[in-house]
């Protein structure tokens, strides 16, 4: 089987994304935007907001709005774990997560144990192609 490009790498992830976060949070983001490098993948999410989060913020309660959003990211974690190591065959070692209420984005980075394999490497920027296992 032929190893896909890193554009298709992270579309699959971009689309994994979107799906999970519908299913899971009752939320499609607007936009999800996935990029790598090396050891590294950063996922930007933008409207990713839940209608309940801005419930309670219209209502001013931001600081529960926040301590909800904190909850749901660390209930969503494994799973994007799940769908990234799935998509790239690869071992996720971390994965880090903030969001914004305020602007209604997402940030994600999962950090690799390797690149992926990919058939394009050189297209990863920052990546170091003697790192890169056959």
């Amino acid at each position: 089987m032929a190893r896909p490009s890193i554009g298709q790498l992270e579309r699959e992830i971009s689309q994994g994304i979107s799906s999970l976060y519908n299913t899971q949070l009752g939320l499609r983001p607007s936009k999800v935007i996935c990029h790598c490098f090396d050891k590294e993948i950063v996922i930007t999410l933008e409207d990713s907001v839940t209608l309940v989060e801005q419930a309670l913020i219209d209502g001013n309660y931001r600081k529960l709005a926040e301590e909800i959003r904190v909850t749901l990211n660390k209930i969503i974690k494994p799973q994007i774990k799940d769908l990234i190591e799935e998509i790239i065959d690869r071992n996720v070692i971390d994965v880090i997560s903030n969001s914004s209420l305020a602007t209604n984005r997402t940030g994600i980075i999962a950090i690799l144990e390797q690149s992926p394999a990919v058939r394009n490497p050189e297209s990863i920027p920052k990546v170091d192609l003697k790192s890169i296992p056959d």
